[in-house]
């Protein structure tokens, strides 16, 4: 997997902040990197 960051800017110019690189993804994420569970009312379970 390769990855490159870069920045738009608001009339749509990009600019390079890391060149592409190699990157090995890790087979199951941390738990400090996952999202926390979505508290809207669409998603949250019916309280019973």
């Amino acid at each position: 997997m390769t990855i490159k960051v870069y920045e738009v800017t608001r009339e749509g110019l990009t600019r390079i902040l890391r060149e592409e690189a190699e990157v090995v993804p890790l087979a199951r994420p941390e738990a400090s990197h996952q999202f926390p569970a979505c508290e809207c009312p669409q998603c949250k379970a019916p309280a019973r």
